[in-house]
């Protein structure tokens, strides 16, 4: 007899499938693309194994003639999106999205790849994340003993000017991780200047907004974070929602400029719009700004970065990291 083909056993729209046998298959964020020289910016990528026990690594970005820049580049760590359980940092969308994003600004970027759940529930990215950035201070004289050894941070970086980036879930890991570089002093030598927060996956369980009226699109939002999250707070939780009682307070946020990203048609923007209200009336005591982008849904840029509005984006993504 032949074996019984598995069954479905749970779907998450639009991400996944996992099957009874415990297979999973991702519908999303699966494509791959190589590291190199990307010839219509200029910018070369490379891949790095950052924490060899967990797996985790990062691709590295640099701009053309980075080498002889005087003085030293700003660097961006980025936090890819994708609901905590799909894509990477090899997914061409985020590959060309970067490139682009480091040959506007003139950058250097980290872009983290970190682990995916369900294989590595939650806490697993927020740890990854926290290692990643543990890994950058090290090249630091100030940090982790000064023993990094990445030439294209210890050539290129100005570590006076740090930034964290990342959109979706990658803003939600942004906000945590300035968090707890506001909370810890085990990321030394690093000077946090501002959060790039682009269409950041916060949730809650009560709906606010146009959550009210799309009832679907906020129960689908609902079971994406139960399923990444084995939590008994369910959207309440801290980690995904940031202004619940027993959250950290926003004025442990390690840095003083936060650019908050939303797009008129995606489900997140009320949640992005409150967490940039929330930061005005906050005791954080640092800037912040919103840009809304019309006409749009969620991570638009990502998809085509080389339409009109998402080159708009980019080059106030670029114009709020090189002010002074």
């Amino acid at each position: 007899m032949g074996s019984l083909k598995p069954e479905v056993s749970l779907e998450v729209p639009p991400y996944l499938r996992v099957y009874n046998d415990g297979t999973i298959e991702r519908l999303a964020g699966i494509a791959v693309t190589p590291a190199g020289l990307d010839p219509r910016t200029g910018v070369t990528s490379k891949d790095i194994l950052i924490v060899p026990e967990t797996g985790v690594s990062a691709r590295l970005y640099r701009p053309p003639d980075s080498t002889t820049h005087h003085p030293k580049l700003p660097l961006v760590v980025y936090f890819h999106g994708g609901a905590f359980c799909i894509s990477s940092v090899q997914d061409p969308f985020y590959h060309n999205s970067l490139n682009a994003l480091v040959a506007q600004a003139n950058i250097i970027l980290v872009s983290v790849d970190y682990r995916n759940a369900p294989e590595h529930p939650l806490p697993a990215a927020y740890d990854d994340s926290w290692a990643a950035l543990q890994w950058v201070a090290s090249h630091t004289s100030g940090g982790g003993g000064g023993g990094g050894t990445e030439a294209w941070l210890k050539e290129s970086v100005d570590f006076e000017r740090v930034f964290l980036a990342g959109d979706s879930a990658g803003a939600n890991i942004a906000h945590h991780m300035a968090i707890y570089v506001g909370l810890s002093d085990r990321v030394n030598g690093l000077k946090f200047i501002g959060i790039i927060s682009i269409n950041p996956y916060f949730w809650g369980e009560q709906p606010i907004g146009s959550e009210v009226t799309d009832p679907v699109r906020k129960e689908m939002v609902d079971n994406w974070w139960r399923f990444v999250c084995p939590s008994d707070k369910g959207s309440n939780d801290p980690l995904i929602n940031p202004f619940v009682k027993g959250a950290p307070s926003l004025e442990n946020l390690a840095c003083s400029r936060i650019l908050v990203c939303i797009a008129e048609k995606d489900i997140l923007k009320d949640r992005g719009m409150l967490y940039y209200e929330s930061l005005m009336k906050s005791g954080w005591g640092g800037v912040a700004e919103i840009l809304e982008t019309k006409g749009e849904d969620h991570v638009f840029h990502i998809f085509d970065p080389t339409c009109e509005k998402a080159v708009d984006m980019i080059k106030c993504l670029a114009s709020f990291i090189n002010q002074k």
